[in-house]
């Protein structure tokens, strides 16, 4: 089961829609025009049509089952106080001092541009059941970070 936000959720739909209606017709027709122009065995854009349909299908599949198992989290019977998912923490890198604010995300919200982090990533996890005045530890890539949250909202 996948937990996302309303926002998240909407958004897989729309790329889904958007492969089924738009892109999958494309590759049909690609298809279609490759197989006009003769000989498959050696025609190199009927070749790559069907890589790019065996490629469109698969995704199509992948995000049927992510929203087949999506469960939408409602933001108004969110329960205590705590990090958990879709709380925007704010922290403070103790070494160095950095201000970091990110939103602990479903995996597939996360965008770290957008300062959400999938909370399956090691940040993620320490913090999550901490609280505002915290301490965390967590081992990443370039060794331990220590942050302190400074603020959490929910």
């Amino acid at each position: 089961m996948e937990y996302m936000s309303q926002e998240g959720y909407d958004k897989l739909v729309a790329e889904l829609r958007h492969m089924e209606t738009v892109e999958l017709p494309q590759v049909k027709d690609a298809i279609a025009e490759a197989r006009d122009k003769g000989d498959l065995s050696e025609n190199f854009e009927y070749h790559a049509a069907k890589r790019e349909q065996g490629r469109l299908l698969s995704r199509i599949r992948f995000k049927q089952r992510v929203l087949a198992n999506a469960r939408v989290i409602d933001m108004a019977r969110r329960q205590g106080d705590g990090v958990q998912l879709l709380s925007k923490v704010e922290m403070v890198n103790q070494a160095t001092g950095a201000k970091m604010v990110y939103t602990i995300a479903s995996p597939h919200e996360a965008n770290i541009h957008e300062g959400k982090i999938s909370v399956k990533s090691p940040i993620a996890q320490a913090l999550l059941g901490k609280h505002v005045g915290d301490v965390v530890e967590v081992r990443v890539p370039a060794g331990v970070m220590k942050l302190q949250i400074s603020g959490l909202s929910l």
